[in-house]
Parts: structure tokens; sequence; C-alpha cells
């Protein structure tokens, strides 16, 4: 199909006049793609920071509406125009962008033809490819890593922590002022709320003012399957009608890697939204030269690395179920024919507790041994892999996961107790000093780390917590000197606006 790349003549600059500047056979779904901010005024001008905080600040809470949509009025976006506009900047983004460079991957690319061509989606056409991929991202000493978890359409809770950054002048509206400062989010930006679509509207202008610098994970619920069976997609079509472009949202997610390898020199987080990947061996990617590469998934080879590493799980009854689960095979989706560990898997909670369990409910549940043998044969050479900085494991009722993340002041370090009916049943109250929620923390080897739910949801509902949290980890040469600061800003269930309290 043919394409026009138009701008706006700076003759008639505001005034909603195009200039073509060139003609081409390009994919076509760059038909009508607006580059140029003179553009923009004559639909008038994207919302500032300020300006979307405050509309969104008039919307009732998740917790108020109670499953029942918020008046259509009252939407900051009336239709979904403003959204198909920063979704036409994001695919620009990503598909001319780092991903774009076949340089820049380990192995095989992506096909230009299908990876890169939006108006095609594996879930809607069929044979058409679901390519999930790995990143490496290595910084400067010194560098700051804010990291957030799951969202869930809780847009109260997102406005209110890059409000506080905002404080902190690390944001300047939707701006990283710093060069040095970046954003993580670790996955599950819709589903279960109401305000999906604002909170991924509200990422994605973050990612396109900063493409270098905001980095955004794929979750479980980055999934069309998902969408369809836990909210999202009731949400666009009772917000916009026929209007809501559903898989133009949905693909966009093919373009978040699953699982983050954020690095300093040879040391390595695994930054993702689920748990540990057996099927996937990160080493190569980890000593690949440059700070920043991509590598496929191809084919998990779960059987693979059990048969290869049967002192991983020894004799023990976890292997027999681990060989009764574990197979190899390519990923057709995010769950078939079988989940993606990155984007899926669980852990223990306690130290004492079996290295490896199948969860038929949900997925694989990994121990603090079976961890701690995957981080240390997933690095190659001199490159370390040393933590994992996740979220997803939430609960809506109140259990010891729940009630740790509480006590932890949101961010909660697993494997710190023994397993006991006590520990179990303790309350938030009775964990605090007992378990790790200061402000600054250091990262032990083998550690793994979880960050709670925003708390407009039915998890701060149900478990009683009005606080969100975030992390900002500062890198260092070497690990032991690598710490997490840990905030948390208090989200009002009423309309209007909220503080910050820190532990």
């Amino acid at each position: 199909m043919v394409w026009l790349l138009a701008i706006a003549d700076p003759a008639w600059h505001g005034k909603g006049v195009l200039r073509v500047i060139g003609i081409g056979n390009r994919s076509r779904w760059l038909c009508g793609v607006l580059l140029c901010a003179g553009l923009l005024r004559a639909w008038g001008a994207p919302p500032t920071f300020v300006e979307w905080k405050a509309a969104c600040d008039k919307l009732p809470p998740n917790r108020v509406l109670n499953g029942r949509m918020p008046p259509r009025s009252l939407l900051p976006l009336q239709d979904f125009g403003e959204m198909d506009r920063v979704l036409d900047e994001y695919f620009v983004q990503s598909t001319n962008g780092p991903l774009s460079k076949a340089e820049l991957w380990l192995g095989n690319a992506p096909r230009k033809a299908a990876f890169f061509d939006v108006t095609r989606s594996w879930f809607v056409t069929s044979g058409f490819p679901f390519e999930p991929f790995a990143r490496k991202l290595v910084l400067p000493a010194d560098a700051k890593v804010f990291v957030e978890g799951d969202l869930h359409g809780d847009i109260r809770t997102l406005l209110a922590v890059l409000g506080r950054l905002q404080e902190r002048r690390w944001l300047d509206g939707f701006r990283i002022v710093d060069p040095n400062f970046h954003m993580v989010f670790l996955g599950d930006y819709t589903d279960r709320g109401l305000y999906g679509v604002e909170v991924f509207y509200t990422l994605l202008r973050l990612k396109v003012a900063n493409p270098d610098q905001v980095h955004l994970g794929r979750g479980n619920h980055e999934d069309a399957n998902l969408a369809a069976r836990y909210g999202f997609l009731s949400e666009g079509q009772a917000k916009y009608g026929a209007g809501f472009k559903a898989e133009k949202v949905l693909r966009a997610y093919d373009f978040l890697p699953v699982v983050l390898y954020l690095g300093c020199g040879t040391n390595f987080v695994q930054a993702c939204h689920g748990g540990m990947e057996p099927g996937f061996a990160p080493g190569g990617l980890l000593v690949s030269e440059g700070t920043n590469r991509f590598q496929l998934l191809g084919t998990l080879k779960q059987a693979g690395f059990l048969a290869a590493h049967p002192q991983w799980l020894g004799t023990t009854p976890e292997a027999g179920v681990a060989r009764g689960q574990f197979t190899d095979f390519v990923p057709a989706s995010p769950t078939s024919p079988n989940v993606i560990g990155f984007m899926w898997n669980d852990f223990t909670v306690f130290r004492d507790e079996p290295a490896f369990a199948h969860n038929p409910e949900r997925a694989y549940v990994y121990g603090e041994s079976a961890v701690a043998y995957l981080l240390r044969t997933g690095g190659q050479g001199d490159a370390r892999l040393r933590a994992v900085i996740r979220a997803h494991q939430h609960s809506g009722i109140s259990n010891p996961m729940m009630r740790r993340l509480v006590a932890s002041q949101g961010l909660f370090r697993h494997w710190q107790e023994t397993n006991s009916p006590a520990a179990r049943d303790a309350e938030p109250s009775a964990l605090m000093g007992r378990i790790e929620g200061g402000a600054s923390r250091a990262l032990p080897e083998g550690s793994v780390w979880t960050f709670n739910v925003g708390p407009d949801s039915v998890y701060g509902l149900g478990c009683g917590f009005s606080f969100a949290t975030y992390g900002v980890l500062t890198l260092r040469p070497r690990f032991e000197d690598w710490r997490v600061a840990v905030e948390t800003v208090e989200v009002p269930i009423t309309v209007g606006g909220g503080g910050t309290r820190r532990p």
C-alpha cells in the first residue's frame, strides 16, 4: 500500500495544513502516522502531565466503583483518538529503534515481514509467529533505576507515584530529567481494574518521551487471552465502543521483553514479572558485546535443562514432579503449549519449603535452593546473575505472602523465615521488625524480591493496605554495594490528591 509522510508546513503552523514530503510502499500501518508536533496542534495538543493527572484525579477509585464503569463524562480520553496517536508513535519507535537493528540481536533476529508488521498479529492471523524475547541492558555505575510492580488498571497509584517523582525532580512532566535515571515497570498494566486504558496510555507517554530510559516489561496479563477474560477488552469496548482498537493495543505488547537482564559491569539481576524459566539459557546474552542486546526465546528447553543438570533437584520427590511437567517447546502464545516462566512462575515464601512444586491453578513454584542453582548456572564467563526482582504473586485474600508484602512496606525478600503455623498466621503488625522493611536495603546473593500491587484494587481492599510502593535501585561496580531504596506513597480511595509516607 502507498503511504504518505506529511508534516505541518511552517508557513501554516497551527492551522492544520499538511505538506507531503515523501511517498513510499512500506507497511500500510504507517499511513497517516503524524510525527510533527505542529500536526498535533491541529487536533489539540496532548495533555500535559499536570492536565492529565488533574483529569484522572476526578475519576472514582476502583474500590468505590466495585466493578461498575465510571461515568462516561468523566473519562480523561473521551474518544480513542489520542490513545491511537500515542500507539502510532510507539509503533514508529519500536519498529525503527534498537529492536529493528539486526546486529543487536543475539542469534536470529525477528523476521522483518512478521514481527515488525503491526497490521497482523499472532492472536488473529493464522500462522503468524509469536516471538517473545529477552533483553540485556547494561547501565553505568551510579545509575538509578526506578522499579514498580503490578498496576492492574490502577491509575490513581501510577499517577501518585509519578507525582512523587515530579517532586523529587526526576521527572518534569512526562520527561525524565536525569540522564542517569531509568524506569522499569514489571508488567500487568491492565485487567482487574477499570482504568487499564488510562494506565497504558500514561506508560506509553513516558515511553515515547524517553525511549532509552523507560523500560516496560511484559507480564502474564499482557496477553490477548487474559485481556479477554479479566476485563481489559470489556473496559475498552464499554468506554469507546467500535472505536476501541483492541488488536492494536494487544499488538503493542509484542515489543515488550518478557525478561530484562539489568546489569552493571559483569553483575546482573533478572527483572521480570513472574519467575524462573529453566528452558532459557541467558549466559550467551549476558556476555554478548554491547550494552543493549536482545535474544528471541526460541525453543524453551525445560526437559533438556533437567536432563543436563540432574544435580539440580537430585533424587528428591520434586525432581519427579519436574520430570512429569517439563518439556521442550516453542511458545505459540504466553500460555500455549505451556506457560512462559518469566511471565507466570512463583517463589516459595519460607526457606524450608520444597525446592520445586507445581501449582496446577497457576504455574511452577521455586524454592531457595532451586533458584540459587539457576542463578549460579545462568551466568557465563565473568558475567554473573545475582538476584531476581519481580512482581506478580498477589492475592485479593490475605495470605502469608500478602501479609509480608504489607509488613515489608511493599517489597518482600523471600526466604527470611522457616515455615511454621505461627509464621503462616502472623499478621503484618507482628511481622514488622521480624522481616526486612528498611528504607535502604542490600541485595544478598541469590535473593528474590517481590513488589506489591497497587492499592486501588481488589488486592488493596482485600488485604487492607492503601499505600503504593516503588524502589530505586542504585548500581555500583561491586554487586555487594548495590542498594534499593524503598518508598511508599499513600493512595487515597476517595476522589482527590494524596501524600507520601516513608517506612
